[in-house]
């Protein structure tokens, strides 16, 4: 019978507190060929002291839209200056979630081999480290890995902070790893790009002054040397924190607001998954 729901929305908190709020389509005898779609877990940014509302169910309403199965993960951040640095407790929560989608597949209606990450500014960070630290040792530990399950099927990054270096975004990379200088060496993450990883989909404005352009094409030249597929689309104007570019999370531009169609066609392409 009809109950007339086509949506569910589900809640899990992770082992480390983090929470992964979900909205779920619901299966359907009229849609039998979409009852299993795939999943976008969505990363907020706000320079891993807090996460960001404006990047998280605007980002997902559009994706739902999309077709995708959607997650947004609320993970660790360093609340004040006085607590220690996160380290890798955000990397853990957000492998923690896309092997905890991946291993409740059947029951959230997803499709296991088309998971997808999508994180803004210091949570663009955070899905680009899913894809390239996805064999840390911290990690594999924490959540009792061996193999690739953990690691997404395709990523998007919205205006990410990427280096530790010259083009650094200070607040995320001291939340992040405090002064540890090693560590830092370890999440700048144009340094740590390897073979096989999978396709990216990267979006930045060039006027971006909090988190300089120079972090998605230092990530670039990183992927073609590896050659890792990629497309990137940079927007000449608007700061930083832009979001869907909307009137709604207070950042309306048209043009700029591209970024999301463009998105959806090149993960239809990539995943397979076309309405």
């Amino acid at each position: 019978m009809n109950r007339g729901i086509t949506m569910q929305c589900y809640t899990h908190t992770l082992p480390g507190g983090a929470s992964l709020v979900g909205y779920l389509r619901e299966e359907t005898t009229e849609m039998p060929a979409f009852n299993t779609r795939p999943a976008m877990l969505i990363l907020p940014g706000g320079g891993y002291a807090y996460c960001s509302s404006r990047e998280a169910d605007p980002v997902a309403m559009q994706f739902l839209q999309a077709g995708y199965n959607v997650f947004i993960l609320y993970y660790t951040c360093r609340g004040q200056e006085s607590q220690p640095a996160l380290r890798w407790q955000p990397l853990i929560d957000a492998a923690g979630a896309i092997l905890h989608i991946r291993k409740n597949a059947v029951q959230l209606h997803i499709d296991p081999a088309k998971v997808a990450v999508c994180g803004f500014s210091a949570g663009g960070h955070l899905a680009a480290s899913t894809a390239i630290l996805w064999d840390a040792e911290p990690v594999r530990q924490a959540l009792g890995i061996c193999g690739k399950e953990a690691l997404p099927d395709a990523v998007v990054l919205g205006y990410p902070v990427i280096t530790s270096g010259e083009f650094r975004h200070d607040g995320s990379i001291c939340n992040l790893c405090g002064d540890d200088a090693a560590l830092r060496g370890t999440m700048s993450l144009e340094n740590q790009v390897s073979d096989g990883l999978p396709p990216f989909y990267i979006w930045h404005t060039v006027e971006d002054a909090s988190v300089p352009v120079q972090n998605s094409m230092l990530l670039a030249t990183a992927l073609t040397a590896h050659k890792v597929p990629f497309e990137l689309h940079l927007f000449a104007h608007d700061g930083h924190g832009t979001s869907t570019c909307t009137q709604e999370v207070n950042t309306p531009n048209r043009h700029n607001s591209a970024w999301v169609p463009l998105c959806t066609d090149w993960l239809a392409d990539t995943l397979d998954f076309h309405l």
